[in-house]
């Protein structure tokens, strides 16, 4: 039979496992998957990802491709999967791609959303899903220094040590933070980011938003690349990988 390669996005909540990529120390989102496709199709296949979240982080569009040469019709592998795989794994889409497709190397674009649970006792119901901080935060001066992010710079800074990037150069295009009564929420989309980069921008702000830190510390960051300049990094607990977009994505959006 002629093998095929198939694009999933994947939804899951990160809390159970230690990450994104398989390890021997514990589950992983992507070993799931791989046992449900095991199930589904009667043969181990690997799973490639977009992006090698960390333990405790979420997505909601989470991207990945396998080749198979089973029958089952490409966009029939949501129903399959979720049939094998845990509640707080879910595969939402899926479709064929081309032979050479790859969904980490072909990314052109992701989305990050990072949430904050500002008040003073931390929530019952969304205690896994926001990283809570009991003194108030300014989100307006959060925005502020959050959009001295945009543009081509070297992100050196605002890597983790353990980071092997080729460069520590990428373009952010899109950056926000509202509040919403006791939830604030960080946006931000860029072509790529670096180690932990979402979460050292986020642990920044949140010093921002509380008066520890001014609000040009992202462009002394920027030009010093000095990660000392930036705050903590804020908990996995309250990231998200939004979106994973691709050219082809992008161009059948274009009006």
């Amino acid at each position: 039979m002629e093998e095929k390669r198939i694009l999933l996005t994947v939804s899951y909540d990160g809390t159970a496992y230690c990450g994104w990529q398989f390890q021997e120390n514990g589950p992983s989102i992507q070993a799931e998957i791989e046992k449900a496709l095991e199930k589904a199709v009667g043969t181990f296949i690997r799973v490639t990802g977009a992006s090698r979240t960390d333990a405790g982080v979420h997505a909601l569009g989470q991207r990945c491709h396998f080749d198979t040469v089973s029958g089952i019709p490409a966009e029939k592998y949501p129903f399959v999967l979720n049939r094998y795989l845990p509640p707080d794994i879910r595969v939402t889409e899926s479709m064929r791609v081309p032979p050479d497709f790859h969904a980490r190397f072909d990314a052109a674009g992701k989305w990050y959303t990072y949430r904050i649970h500002n008040a003073p006792h931390p929530s019952a119901l969304y205690r896994h899903l926001t990283a809570h901080v009991p003194v108030h935060l300014d989100e307006k001066k959060m925005d502020d220094c959050a959009k001295r992010l945009l543009g081509a710079h070297d992100f050196a800074a605002f890597a983790a040590a353990v980071g092997q990037a080729k460069t520590t150069v990428r373009t952010i295009d899109a950056v926000s933070v509202t509040r919403n009564g006791t939830e604030i929420t960080f946006k931000i989309h860029g072509n790529g980011f670096l180690y932990n980069m979402v979460r050292i921008i986020a642990g920044t702000l949140i010093y921002v938003g509380q008066g520890k830190l001014e609000g040009d510390c992202i462009s002394r960051a920027i030009d010093s690349g000095n990660r000392l300049d930036l705050g903590v990094t804020a908990p996995a607990c309250g990231l998200e990988l939004t979106r994973v977009e691709y050219a082809f994505e992008q161009e059948e959006e274009k009006p």
